[in-house]
């Protein structure tokens, strides 16, 4: 049995090398992808939900994954579709993005195509608001997903991940909130969260989807650390000072080691700690996936800081 079931929108990502403005290194994204990498290199038994194109791209990413001991029984070939690519650029205003994912592979999946034995497969059901933003196919198949996990007793876990160049704001907050309201682990990012709830306040917007009817809301703070809130309890840890090169993928990185480690038993509070760590570590190295840590590199990190 897996531990986790990831549901999501894989992309080839090519980003801009430092100073070099037409040479960029190949890699690979989608929060999805990921967040399942993040969790597999922390010691978690991780399998992807996704439909990707029959072309190279696809080819590398069922590379990647298996190199990454990510189960691919659930990976969907489609052979009329492309798998979506994306571009990284920096300036002195930080990173920037620019998506080719119309008509993607991803973006064709229906809610039929959404097996049972995929989500009964693992304990934990994973996915994101972009996995819902990128069709309107795409979001019914999210929610037929987490219909599934709630019959099966798998758990559901969710990120809020807000791309606003996928739908409008209103749009995205509707369905958001709709899915915030069936997930067991809520974990918004604070600048989109105070975009989607309408509350600047860390402890307000936790308020907030706790009062929707998340169980547990790990908001994430970027530089600041991370918080974590139940109904009976709430606490922050305080970001990491290193340096930072790139922040592409870090909430993934921190999503992924923090639902591994409360998988494996780990109290919230030790979660949050471990997932901290990791995602301070990612910001290190340019790409989202190559500078996901592993297990011995987080524990040596934390060691190092006394934790």
């Amino acid at each position: 049995m897996l531990d986790i079931i990831s549901f999501g929108e894989p992309m080839y990502e090519f980003s801009q090398l430092p100073d070099q403005e037409l040479n960029y290194l190949a890699g690979y994204g989608g929060d999805t992808s990921n967040f399942a990498i993040s969790a597999s290199r922390q010691g978690a038994k991780v399998g992807m939900l996704a439909h990707i194109g029959d072309d190279v791209f696809g080819d590398q990413f069922i590379n990647l994954w298996q190199t990454e001991n990510v189960n691919t029984d659930f990976v969907v070939r489609n052979t009329n579709a492309p798998t979506g690519i994306y571009f990284i650029s920096h300036d002195e205003k930080g990173h920037h993005f620019t998506f080719y994912r119309k008509g993607s592979a991803a973006a064709a999946i229906t809610p039929n195509q959404v097996t049972k034995e995929s989500i009964r497969s693992a304990k934990l059901f994973h996915t994101s608001a972009i996995t819902h933003a990128i069709s309107t196919s795409s979001s019914d198949s999210v929610f037929r997903a987490i219909e599934i996990a709630k019959d099966s007793g798998t758990k559901v876990s969710f990120d809020t991940n807000l791309r606003l160049k996928l739908w409008p704001l209103d749009r995205a907050r509707a369905i958001i909130h709709e899915t915030v309201s069936l997930t067991d682990y809520c974990l918004p990012s604070l600048d989109e969260a105070i975009l989607l709830t309408k509350r600047e306040k860390a402890d307000d917007i936790a308020d907030f989807y706790l009062k929707l009817g998340a169980k547990v809301v790990v908001l994430k703070m970027g530089k600041d650390g991370a918080m974590v809130a139940t109904e009976n309890d709430r606490f922050t840890e305080k970001g990491h000072q290193v340096n930072t090169v790139d922040a592409t993928g870090a909430g993934d990185c921190f999503s992924g080691a923090f639902l591994t480690q409360v998988i494996q038993g780990k109290t919230l509070r030790e979660a949050l700690i471990y997932a901290n760590c990791a995602a301070a570590l990612t910001t290190t190295g340019f790409g989202a996936v190559a500078p996901i840590p592993y297990r011995t590199q987080v524990e040596q990190f934390m060691q190092q800081l006394g934790k």
